[in-house]
């Protein structure tokens, strides 16, 4: 049996859908494929559910940042099967709704293993399928690794599942998934620790802040343990028991859970993509700037999966697969724009960065006005109780707009979308300032890092 169609979608997450339904729409006959329930990780394993689970982490945290000054902590617990359930009651129907609104718009849904046959065939469990193009949409899985023992992680997909939350549990790697998830877990009461090979964690974050959140994070229960390395894992009569190395000293950690926070690499593996002459690397399929094969024109790659200047984030997935739709239905080259996208940790205070760090802004010869504030006194911190909050603003000088925003704070993942617009549209300080705000609120606070 062959069903041909001008477009097969391979993964039905954000970026597969959002260019299944933009080609639909304009009368192409769409199928899209996933062996998984659609949704992907964003909506179902990664950056919704789990902000659901930091919601209960958050009001712990508020409650005893307001302790002693009117509010009475004692008894205060995360009931941790209760907030699975409500994490549930958002991702469960996901899918189902998912599903149903691409065949509302035209879009064929099969469900199976996706593995190519030849440049313009596809093979879904047995099945074939013809298409005049293709997009891989297939998101990314944990990096593996290569350590002793490595067989007795978790990733973070099960993390998000866990009926019961141990009492001590152990994250590999210094990044976004290993803070977020730590600070999660030690709200919960957890003993939480983070295993990280580099200098500092959080790399592609403003250095001074994540020096803060390192501290804050310690203050919360949490043990960054930097420069370390993970020898082995091995179960142990009650949990497991981790060998690590600091500087050539050896340590030994008895833990209950470890979880995989290592980084993930494009899920690829699967698709057979050498059947289709489609160039890959560990990075992705390797595209042009405008997201079509290097080596296949029938096809495209978008988000996790293709090889490009994006950061692997939701919001860059999505307009990815737009950008990507809109190249095929119209036979154009299109880039997609990266400027002034944001990204955050949502640790409690959240991180959150725009633009270039300093010290690419320094590499780039610019000449920079960096602007440091410790906002930890400021009213709105103030207010919550929270005494660990920065911001540091670059301005290029030349022209006074804003080279990058790097903030630290409670409701700063919300405050940085402002810097993220500036930048986008080129916006200047004096432009920003000019601004005015509703006041007493966070953003408020604009004017005054500037």
């Amino acid at each position: 049996m062959t069903d041909a169609f001008d477009l097969i979608v391979i993964g039905a997450g954000m970026a597969g859908t959002a260019a299944a339904n933009k080609c639909a729409s304009r009368g192409w006959k769409v199928a899209i494929v996933d062996e998984l329930p659609y949704g992907g990780t964003c909506a179902l394993r990664g950056c919704d559910p789990k902000k659901i689970l930091r919601r209960g982490a958050e009001i712990i945290d508020s409650a005893r940042l307001m302790a002693g000054k009117g509010i009475d902590t004692d008894g205060m617990t995360i009931n941790w099967a209760d907030l699975m359930e409500h994490k549930r009651g958002f991702t469960g129907p996901v899918p189902e709704n998912m599903e149903s609104g691409l065949i509302r718009n035209g879009v064929v849904t099969l469900h199976g293993t996706a593995r190519f046959e030849t440049e313009h065939r596809l093979d879904v469990d047995g099945v074939g399928y013809e298409a005049k193009h293709f997009l891989v949409a297939t998101g990314a899985q944990p990096r593996p690794l290569d350590l002793p023992g490595c067989e007795h992680l978790i990733d973070s997909t099960d993390f998000l599942e866990l009926e019961d939350l141990p009492r001590r549990v152990l994250f590999v790697g210094g990044g976004f998934v290993s803070f977020e998830f730590a600070h999660i877990a030690a709200r919960a009461g957890a003993r939480a620790v983070i295993i990280d090979r580099g200098v500092r964690p959080l790399k592609a974050f403003d250095p001074d802040l994540v020096e803060l959140l390192v501290r804050r994070s310690a203050e919360a229960g949490i043990e960054v343990r930097s420069q370390t390395t993970i020898t082995a894992i091995e179960p142990a009569s009650s949990g497991y028991r981790v060998t690590l190395e600091t500087a050539g000293d050896p340590a030994e950690v008895d833990t209950d859970l470890v979880v995989h926070g290592a980084g993930r690499i494009p899920q690829l593996s699967g698709l057979a993509l050498d059947a289709a002459n489609v160039a890959h690397g560990t990075a992705g399929v390797a595209v042009a700037g405008h997201l079509q094969s290097a080596t296949n024109p029938a096809v495209y790659a978008a988000g996790d999966s293709a090889d490009t200047p994006g950061k692997p984030l939701t919001p860059v997935a999505v307009f990815e697969g737009k950008v990507a739709a809109s190249n095929m239905l119209g036979g154009t080259t299109t880039v997609p724009d990266y400027t002034g996208v944001p990204t955050v940790v949502f640790t409690i205070p959240e991180l959150a960065r725009v633009g270039l760090l300093e010290e690419e802004a320094t590499a780039a010869g610019l000449d920079v006005d960096v602007r440091y504030r410790d906002t930890s006194g400021w009213y709105s911190n103030y207010r919550v109780g929270e005494t660990t909050a920065a911001s540091k603003v670059l301005v290029d000088t030349a022209n006074d707009t804003i080279l990058g925003a790097h903030l630290l704070g409670p409701g700063y993942g919300e405050l940085v979308n402002f810097f993220s617009l500036a930048i986008k549209l080129g916006l200047t300080t004096r432009q920003l300032t000019s601004m005015p705000a509703a006041y007493p609120t966070v953003g408020s606070d604009l004017g005054s890092m500037l």
